[in-house]
């Protein structure tokens, strides 16, 4: 497994086809994160912004490698093998890009409440931003697996069905996602830190399963 993941990961920063989302994502957080706003907010923005970014590099994994190579890896290692690769080589990309933003802006944040007025600890709060990113990243990727190949085939489906779901992964209720950022934003006003922990578990059971069912139907979908 480990030189699937090498061969995919190499795949994936040799075609820079990563540069545009991770361009996007440093937009979003240049246009919504500034110097001196209050930390928690400003890492509930940041792990909220990488959830599109994570389904964006799962299309981009699914979809970049050659026909023929990715034939002849499906014929090495087994279709839903070679499938699960591309899967964690984009979830690991976004978690990684989450995380080196989460420590700039936690470094450049005011470690205070919303109104300035309650110290807030930054390590606690870091902490707490990192695994609201890594929530996001995990939602993201099962965002990028259910809308990409081999569930949906037409780009012209794919594409709008991503941002769509990316979208109400952000906004529905009871959605990992949402409840890691909103507790962030909610401890902001209080000057408490609640570290995310069971919308994290709800977005890493909703992206197993999400992996299952596309590796399943690799198995019995040629590309």
């Amino acid at each position: 497994m480990t030189a699937l993941l090498r061969y995919q990961a190499a795949l994936l920063v040799r075609s820079q086809r990563w540069l545009p989302p991770v361009i996007l994502y440093a937009v979003f957080l240049g246009v919504g994160v500034q110097g001196g706003q209050p930390v928690l907010d400003s890492l509930g923005y940041t792990a909220a912004a990488l959830l599109p970014v994570a389904a964006w590099l799962v299309r981009i994994c699914v979809t970049g490698e050659p026909a023929a190579a990715g034939h002849c890896v499906a014929a090495a290692t087994g279709p839903g093998r070679a499938h699960l690769g591309r899967l964690l080589v984009a979830l690991g990309a976004s978690a990684l890009l989450g995380a080196l933003a989460t420590v700039i802006v936690t470094w450049i944040s005011d470690p205070a409440s919303s109104d300035h007025q309650t110290r807030v600890p930054l390590l606690p709060a870091g902490a707490a931003g990192l695994l609201a990113v890594l929530a996001c990243a995990l939602l993201g990727t099962a965002v990028g697996a259910l809308t990409s190949w081999p569930l949906l085939r037409s780009p012209g489906r794919a594409v709008p069905a991503l941002l769509l779901a990316a979208l109400l992964a952000l906004v529905v209720s009871g959605s990992p996602a949402r409840a890691a950022v909103s507790g962030l934003v909610t401890g902001s006003r209080s000057g408490t830190v609640e570290p995310p922990l069971l919308p994290l578990a709800g977005a890493a059971l909703l992206a197993a399963a999400a992996t299952a069912t596309a590796c399943a139907l690799t198995s019995r979908r040629s590309p």
